[in-house]
């Protein structure tokens, strides 16, 4: 029998050993020989890091090319393509019909029940982004504004996203499993005039009401003006006239045309909130130009994808920055 003291011992040796990885596996010689990034790359972000990140740029599509790569004269705030404009909804959307691919399906979504999906090209994408973007402006959104969204796993909610980004609104989108406390400390902090939500959603296959807690929110949250409503689960809500407005109403009525805005490379994207489980949750806020550039540039390297031939799926949630980089802008 081995002693106390043995065993420990025997623990420490194990521990050890498990944080401690040398072995190294070679990806199969067909795969990295046809990978979209090879090993070149690392010699030639090393060489000159503005000049890769430069190139990296071209893979978007700007209304005006930048002055500047990086401003890092106010360090540590990083001012990423100075002088550069772009729209992230064109660049995610538009550009791609343009470009021939409006066929192309942008979305292959599963929802609850097991039997409700869809099936969203680029070009049907395109459409609903430009109704919901007009929509909300007729609700009197404007550049600058923002829009919390709190939204189950739905198409829906990349479209409020877009929507937003299209029109310059900077968005933040709260996790749909948060309370409406949560839902209060983020609508307080970002000033957030317009809610997106659902009558509810989703889980494990029984309805889950949004709208109960987006109401029980906005009796602390007096200067939100309108809630637009998706009709998800078809649950019972409550509704104040004057202030909700069903999203079959004034998105599926929109008019399908609405030309984006180049925004400045600086100009806010969204708002994403830490968790808050120790503290009081703390915005980061997320610019348009160099976010686009590393979430696309990562999407396409590190993942290796092929739009010809890959499906990409995350199992994160929307609510999350693996959600917002790698469900929304770097896949679109």
């Amino acid at each position: 029998m081995s002693s106390k003291g043995e065993e420990e011992t025997v623990s420490e040796e194990t521990l050890s050993n498990l944080l401690r990885e040398e072995r190294r596996f070679e990806p199969p010689a067909e795969i990295a020989a046809h990978a979209n990034v090879k090993a070149d790359a690392y010699e030639e972000a090393e060489r000159d890091p503005l000049a890769f990140w430069e190139k990296a740029a071209e893979r978007l599509s700007w209304d005006t090319k930048w002055d500047k790569v990086l401003d890092w004269d106010d360090a540590p705030f990083a001012k990423w393509y100075v002088g550069g404009k772009l729209n992230a909804a064109y660049n995610c959307v538009d550009r791609h019909v343009e470009n021939g691919h409006g066929d192309k399906v942008a979305y292959h979504w599963i929802g609850e029940p097991e039997n409700d999906t869809r099936d969203i090209t680029y070009a049907e994408l395109k459409d609903l982004v430009c109704q919901a973007a007009n929509a909300l402006v007729d609700l009197g959104v404007k550049t600058g504004d923002r829009v919390a969204i709190y939204m189950p796993m739905i198409p829906e909610t990349v479209i409020a996203m877009l929507a937003c980004a299209r029109i310059g609104a900077p968005h933040t989108v709260v996790f749909g499993g948060f309370s409406a406390q949560a839902l209060i400390d983020r609508i307080h902090d970002c000033d957030a005039r317009v809610v997106i939500t659902a009558d509810g959603g989703y889980r494990r296959g029984a309805k889950a009401g949004l709208k109960v807690a987006v109401d029980e929110a906005l009796e602390r949250c007096p200067d939100v003006r309108n809630v637009l409503v998706v009709r998800r689960t078809g649950q019972d809500v409550e509704w104040t006239e004057g202030r909700d407005v069903w999203w079959h109403d004034a998105v599926e009525g929109a008019s399908k045309e609405h030309t984006p805005e180049a925004f400045d490379s600086e100009h806010p994207l969204y708002v994403m909130y830490t968790s808050g489980t120790t503290g009081k949750p703390k915005g980061i806020l997320h610019t348009t130009g160099g976010y686009l550039v590393g979430t696309s540039w990562t999407h396409w390297a590190v993942f290796d994808l092929k739009p010809e031939t890959d499906i990409f799926w995350t199992a994160a949630d929307i609510g999350w920055v693996t959600g917002h980089s790698y469900i929304v802008y770097g896949p679109l």
